[in-house]
This record gives C-alpha cells, structure tokens and sequence, in this order.
C-alpha cells in the first residue's frame, strides 16, 4: 500500500505540503518515546467535499468506552499483526480497516496521500501516526457497533474555522489546548490538536479569540 498525491483537488495543495515539510515538535509537545515503548496506532484524517466545501470525517466514541469515553474522535486504532510493518505501511492498513469497521467506510472510495509525523498519547500510551486521505468516491457511514461508537458525522473546515467556533479547553488538571465546538460536539484533545495544526500549516486558521475558555470535566 503506497501514498498517491495525483488527481487530488487543488484546495488539498497546502495539507500535502505541510505533511511534507512539517515537523514533529511543530505538532506536539507529546512525541513518541525514544525507547520505542507504547502501543503502535493510527488515525484516519480524511477529507471530502461536502454542500459546504471541504469537510472532515469524525466519529464520537460510546461514553461506556473504558479510555477516551465520549469524545470526538478521527477512525482509527490500534495496528494489528495483519496490518504490517509499523515503521512502514502498516499504519495506512490500519486507519483504512479502522474506519471501515468503526464507520462502515468503503476504503477503496479513499486516497492516501500523506502522513504526519508519529505523536503520543501519553493517558493510554499510544504512539498514532495519523494518515491523511482524500475521500475520491464517498460512500455511506454511520455507527457499525454501537458499544464503540455514538455517532458518525463530518465537520465543514468552513466551521472549524470560523472563530466563533473555536476556544481554549482547560482541564481540571491545569492542561490547555485548543477545541472546537462544532456539530453540537466539543471537539478537544489529540484530535482537536491535530485539527488546529493542520488548519495552521495549511494556512487556513483564521484569527480568534484564544482567552475564550471550556472547561472540561473532571472525568475527562
């Protein structure tokens, strides 16, 4: 399984650039650990086009989940033996299978085009190298097992965007990050992280107020 940039629609221009030049540390203060420890994953971020322009497929986890229980989330988990090579093409297999069997995606509607740099998740531990797509030929989605996941849904960048929708999520524990509310979702966290530097290196982000707070419970 190979990376395809061909074909793709010119607004997808800035994300291929910045999956090639940006680096890790631009990303994440949280990278994978030097000594190779945590769970090998991945996450599918892809891209379709939508009545609103561009958009993002996202899912939002079931609340029963033991670890990131009810929030937003790109596809995607952890590679199974059958994926293949984790330093290789094993993390392209993964967020494909992962989004099939969580959101009833045809992967063969979808175009790999680019990944981002590995990142940590340090609450479960898991290093999630997320692999961009381009959605060529949609296809249905919606919630295959419930017990995993709430619903399915895509989010217009135009949303994303938009400062109104974009604020500072703080959580009991003193972290700060960037969120979008959107889709009556918070979106927050490593999803939320990725988002806003994708829409920063791609030169999308618009100005917006980054002292507008939402808290976050204490479960979170």
């Amino acid at each position: 399984m190979t990376l395809d940039k061909e074909g793709l629609p010119a607004w997808l221009d800035p994300v291929v650039h910045a999956a090639e030049t940006v680096a890790p540390g631009q990303l994440s203060r949280f990278l994978p650990p030097e000594d190779g420890a945590g769970r090998q994953s991945a996450v599918l971020v892809l891209f379709g086009e939508g009545e609103r322009g561009p958009e993002l497929l996202l899912m939002e986890r079931a609340s029963s989940l033991r670890s990131h229980a009810g929030q937003p989330s790109f596809p995607g988990g952890a590679l199974d033996p059958e994926d293949g090579d984790p330093q290789g093409d094993g993390p392209l297999r993964a967020a494909l299978r992962e989004a099939e069997e969580e959101t009833g995606l045809d992967p063969s509607g979808v175009q790999l085009f680019g990944v981002l740099p590995k990142l940590y998740i340090p609450v479960s531990g898991f290093v999630v190298t997320p692999v961009l797509g381009w959605w060529r030929v949609p296809s249905p989605v919606g919630v295959v097992d419930p017990k995993e996941t709430a619903r399915v849904f895509t989010v217009p960048v135009a949303d994303l965007t938009h400062p109104d929708n974009r604020a500072t999520a703080v959580h009991p524990r003193g972290h700060r990050g960037p969120a979008f509310l959107v889709e009556s979702a918070l979106v927050w966290g490593f999803t939320a992280g990725v988002i806003d530097r994708l829409l920063h290196f791609a030169g999308w982000e618009r100005p917006w107020d980054r002292d507008k707070q939402v808290p976050l419970d204490w479960r979170a």
